[in-house]
């Protein structure tokens, strides 16, 4: 075959012009040593961090009554297999100089597991998306439009045009080119990721291209949705503060003159009790709105880390591959690798964006046991009663509820 008359050549030239052989290359050995550290940085703070999101939501009662939060979880658990089972047998190929050491149908599960968890992060985030629309265009039927039925087939969906968009293809073969499938049977220490034109417009529609303009659509609309909502927040947050304050004043003042005036004081505990639940309710939309910006940043995150690649991987495969449209491999390398950052960014934003995150990761590194059972009975609607001792101090008792709302038991 035409490419094994090309190593030959390609060996003989390098055997005329280098006979001795050099053991020892300081330049080639810092250069792979500071590429191995980042690779590490990028596999440790992926695994650890999505790590303390899986953690976080399954210790704390609080984050897993958020809906979001479901799908953040599977979010988490594609990144932490993107970081287990992608990430470092790329960086040993890649330290390797392109070697493959772990056999030809091990490198079919790698390719497959690659493209099955990068489609699987796409798709997460487009359910998300899709649940903050609902969640701030229309928050009165949240809960029976968002019901965990139809949460788990959301999801259920996601992961299953995961794997047949990966698994199903490269297991039967369709995905590559008949002259790749002839070379692989002589080539042993490479794994590359040949796909065919057809494969390379499908997976990526399916993976990116739709599923990210879904996304931007549905954010703009949000968006748009939470800049109306704010004007309203701002204008009626001042009458609903003062105006119950002044009539219960004014009740409690002339209580005591008439009975007509006596039949005000009712009348102000219900306005008072309207206002409460009108300020639960904008609170509520600043919460939703607050979240909807962050998922779009999140959002944001993965277009920026993941559009080169596949702008990339859809314009080389449509022209022919690297024969026709040659190009260096350290640029499919460095792609590659900026959509894997990606999966460390995810919980650096959960951490900074989102006091209940933050907080909770802070309960988890700190190691700070009595601030995490207090925070437990904060999620359970249990206020920590506090109870003098003879010395005075005061101490926390078990978790019980206060009596009138009150801290002190």
């Amino acid at each position: 075959m035409k490419y094994v008359d090309y190593i030959n050549a390609t060996q003989t030239n390098l055997t005329a012009v280098a006979p001795v052989p050099v053991l020892f290359d300081l330049n080639s050995f810092v250069a792979n040593f500071l590429r191995g550290l980042c690779f590490f940085a990028i596999i440790f703070t992926a695994l650890f961090g999505n790590c303390l999101v899986l953690i976080a939501v399954f210790r704390f009662e609080r984050l897993r009554q958020i809906q979001t939060n479901i799908f953040l979880v599977s979010l988490a658990l594609a990144d932490c297999l993107v970081a287990l089972l992608v990430m470092p047998f790329n960086a040993s190929m890649s330290l390797m100089d392109g070697r493959w050491i772990y056999g030809r149908w091990f490198c079919d599960i790698f390719n497959a597991n690659d493209v099955l968890f990068s489609t699987a992060s796409i798709l997460h985030l487009c359910c998300i998306s899709t649940e903050r629309y609902i969640a701030v265009i229309s928050p009165l039927n949240y809960e029976r439009k968002m019901t965990k039925k139809r949460i788990a087939i959301m999801l259920s969906v996601t992961w299953i045009l995961s794997i047949l968009i990966s698994y199903v293809p490269i297991s039967l073969g369709i995905y590559t080119t008949p002259e790749y499938l002839n070379r692989t049977t002589l080539l042993y220490d490479t794994c590359e990721f040949v796909v065919n034109p057809y494969y390379a417009i499908i997976s990526s529609a399916t993976s990116f291209w739709i599923p990210s303009f879904v996304m931007i659509a549905v954010y703009i609309r949000v968006f748009i949705e939470a800049r109306k909502q704010e004007p309203h927040m701002l204008s009626a947050s001042p009458m609903l503060s003062v105006e119950p304050r002044t009539q219960t004043r004014m009740a409690s003042n002339f209580s005591l003159s008439t009975t007509t005036l006596n039949l005000t004081v009712p009348r102000a505990n219900f306005k008072q009790d309207m206002g409460r639940e009108e300020t639960q309710e904008q609170q509520k939309i600043r919460r939703e709105n607050k979240a909807a910006k962050t998922l779009g940043i999140i959002m944001g995150a993965f277009l920026i880390c993941w559009s080169p690649f596949f702008l990339w991987y859809t314009s080389t495969n449509i022209c022919g591959g690297y024969q026709f449209c040659p190009y260096p491999s350290i640029i499919g390398e460095i792609l590659f690798w900026i959509g894997y950052f990606n999966s460390t960014l995810n919980p650096i934003i959960y951490a900074f964006y989102n006091r209940s995150f933050r907080r909770s990761f802070k309960v988890i590194l700190c190691c700070q046991k009595r601030q995490s059972k207090l925070y437990q009975l904060a999620d359970t609607g249990k206020s920590p009663c506090l109870r003098r001792t003879n010395t005075g101090y005061l101490v926390s008792s078990e978790a019980q509820q206060c009596p009138d709302d009150s801290k002190m038991c």
